[in-house]
């Protein structure tokens, strides 16, 4: 991190996914000891990551929950890291509660990225000696009892998650510190919009710490707070499925979207999942009958057998037509009990119906 932004935003966008060759995807389920290498992965039902480039200098330690620990000695160059969600969304509201010791300069900071538009954003709380992101705000928002400045910044030409490109750094920045709290993202969301600067699809959402050429500690504990609705196109999760917005469905494990081959209608054809993108062919609606629809047709269950595709057809209030989103973002089948499905993220994925086991694959969250 540096006062010219361009050092501590190249280490932020190393925690992408485009940073794969540098950074090592795992699951962790008790780690036995600090992390000290560049990964990202999911411990304890939260998405995690970990940047430096100065091994040596820096680790971070994973607690239960949404609980973590960082320390980072006066040799760091920079160092980030951090736990949350991947996907993000528009309308979380996030709590967290931090012990927060840095000695320079450094950030506690709601960070993430989106896909068209390629913006890298923030949410900062707290800072160390240096005010980010410099220059003069162009306005502020009141939220959750404090007032942020709002900045926008341009790279250019510089690594992202997707790999050199030129791309645009939203900021919320708190007049006040903090270490604890509940963050309202829409409220961030929104003001953002009404200056033109639009979000895309999300990647990861993360309460994260940094530190660049300074010392310091840090313990936070992260938390989900619901939805807070509004948000731009990210609505309020209905979990029964029924007020009739729609919505894009991006799985939570592999990023992608359910999606209508080509838009084609034709009783019998099977859904897939594919990049997420604006258009109709992702766009489904959940009626208050419990339907599940898209462009004018039923998703549809053809059983309840393990595997078994999932298609669309012409509505007939069948209840293989019937769907009960959860809280935790399953779409299960009302008359057989099984939920909606993917093992891929490769684009043209099929979605089935597999028995319901929570795991992130069968967890679809709206954007």
């Amino acid at each position: 991190m540096s006062k010219t932004i361009s050092k501590r935003s190249r280490a932020a966008r190393l925690l992408g996914a485009a940073a794969a060759a540098v950074a090592l995807v795992v699951t962790a389920a008790n780690p036995a000891a600090a992390i000290d290498t560049n990964q990202e992965g999911t411990h304890n039902g939260f998405f995690y990551s970990f940047w430096t480039d100065t091994p040596g200098t820096a680790s971070m330690n994973l607690g239960s929950g949404g609980n973590y620990s960082m320390n980072w000695g006066s040799g760091n160059n920079n160092v980030v890291g951090g736990k949350g969600w991947n996907p993000g969304t528009n309308t979380r509201k996030i709590n967290y509660s931090a012990s927060y010791n840095p000695n320079g300069n450094s950030y506690l900071t709601l960070y993430g990225w989106t896909r068209n538009p390629l913006v890298e954003y923030y949410v900062v709380e707290s800072y160390g000696t240096w005010k980010p992101p410099g220059g003069t705000p162009v306005g502020t928002v009141s939220s959750d009892g404090g007032t942020y400045e709002i900045y926008r910044t341009q790279r250019v030409n510089q690594p992202s998650i997707d790999g050199t490109r030129t791309f645009y750094q939203y900021w919320s920045v708190r007049t006040s510190k903090r270490t604890s709290g509940t963050i309202t993202f829409a409220n961030h969301v929104n003001a953002w919009a009404s200056k033109g600067y639009n979000l895309g699809n999300h990647y990861y959402q993360i309460m994260a710490t940094e530190g660049y050429q300074s010392s310091g500690s840090s313990n936070v504990t992260v938390s989900d707070g619901g939805s807070s609705g509004g948000g731009g196109t990210d609505p309020t999760p209905n979990p029964t499925g029924g007020t009739g917005d729609v919505t894009r469905l991006q799985n939570a494990q592999h990023g992608t979207c359910l999606d209508l081959p080509n838009g084609n209608t034709a009783s019998g054809t099977q859904l897939q999942t594919y990049a997420c993108a604006q258009n109709d062919n992702q766009r489904f609606t959940f009626g208050s009958d419990g339907s599940l629809t898209v462009k004018g047709k039923c998703v549809n269950a053809p059983s309840g057998s393990n595997g078994t595709r999932v298609q669309i057809n012409d509505c007939n209030g069948a209840g293989s037509q019937k769907w009960t989103r959860s809280s935790g973002g399953e779409i299960r089948n009302q008359q057989y009990g099984v939920c909606i499905d993917i093992y891929s993220n490769s684009n043209g994925a099929p979605v089935q119906l597999y028995s319901c086991s929570g795991g992130n694959n069968q967890k679809w969250n709206r954007v």
